[in-house]
């Protein structure tokens, strides 16, 4: 017969203990060693680790903006053009695309970038941008609402 004293209800501190040990036990699953089954060393690694994925996704929102940059500057040098400058002068133009578009364009629609670029080309010249001048004239094929006129 077993008999519920006060003193043995002290002892065990019920099932809140056991659900706190399993979610950190379930996040140290990967890990080797004492880290993976001592409690106490998990919990130090476990911390750590959430402080590293903390950090890694805001690294890894930098490091996808200077991948587009950089892909959009080696297209924008395909068709003689400055990224800046084309990003300025699609501003202009109310074409309001930011660079994961214009990067995903630039690899998978070529065409469509270089009709960007044209664009971006005319706009360019005819507002006097600066460094327009080291571009020349404005590519053929290209019809602006000015023009039109």
């Amino acid at each position: 017969m077993v008999i519920l004293s006060p003193i043995s209800l002290i002892r065990s501190r019920g099932p809140d203990e056991f659900w706190r040990k399993r979610k950190i036990f379930k996040l140290a699953a990967h890990f080797i060693g004492r880290r993976r089954n001592c409690y106490s060393i998990a919990v130090r690694y476990v911390h750590r680790a959430l402080v590293y994925a903390t950090k890694g996704r805001k690294l890894k929102k930098e490091d996808m903006k200077n991948l587009w940059v950089a892909r959009l500057n080696a297209a924008c040098e395909q068709h003689n053009f400055r990224y800046n400058l084309m990003h300025e002068s699609l501003v202009r133009s109310n074409i309001l695309l930011n660079r994961r578009t214009l990067s995903d364009l630039s690899i998978w629609e070529p065409r469509s970038f270089k009709a960007l670029t044209k664009l971006a080309w005319s706009r360019a010249s005819k507002d006097g941008l600066a460094g327009v001048s080291e571009l020349g004239d404005v590519p053929d094929g290209v019809i602006t609402r000015g023009m039109l006129t």
